[in-house]
């Protein structure tokens, strides 16, 4: 499959600028490397945008993460690979991700409370921006149906 047209933040760098500082902003947020690509992994798996499960894919071979743990990303409720941070951050990624799906408040106060007895102030904010940034990137990438193979190249 080919793109429809080179992705819409590269040819308007700008959008591009603004992507890039939101993703250093996250990088410096306080999360590590590897949650930081399985989030991106699951959020991209939800949304379907092949390009960003390849990359984050790669991305965790390449960070040293088992076969098992990336291939249980999309089953991490009855996979028994990852920690009570990570399903935090996962169920944060789903409920921010899905956003039509809810029937209730976009984060529950239960899941709120669980996420912070993980993670401080500020890596709820990189998680939060990471899980924004993600979907955005995700959507550009569907409407110009990038492949995995060139993604953002």
């Amino acid at each position: 499959m080919r793109a429809r047209m080179k992705n819409p933040a590269l040819v308007l760098p700008d959008g591009m600028t603004g992507i890039g500082s939101i993703l250093r902003a996250v990088h410096f947020g306080g999360i590590a490397e590897g949650l930081r690509e399985i989030v991106g992994l699951r959020v991209s798996q939800i949304n379907g945008c092949s390009a960003c499960v390849h990359t984050h894919s790669q991305n965790l071979v390449k960070a040293g993460e088992s076969a098992e743990r990336i291939a249980g990303v999309g089953a991490w409720r009855e996979a028994p690979f990852f920690t009570g941070a990570e399903r935090a951050a996962l169920a944060l990624t789903e409920m921010v991700t899905r956003l039509a799906d809810r029937s209730g408040e976009a984060v529950p106060d239960e899941l709120w409370d669980e996420v912070a007895d993980h993670f401080d102030e500020r890596q709820i904010s990189a998680l939060i921006l990471l899980i924004g940034v993600t979907n955005l990137v995700n959507r550009l990438n569907a409407a110009v149906r990038e492949p995995a193979s060139s993604a953002w190249g």
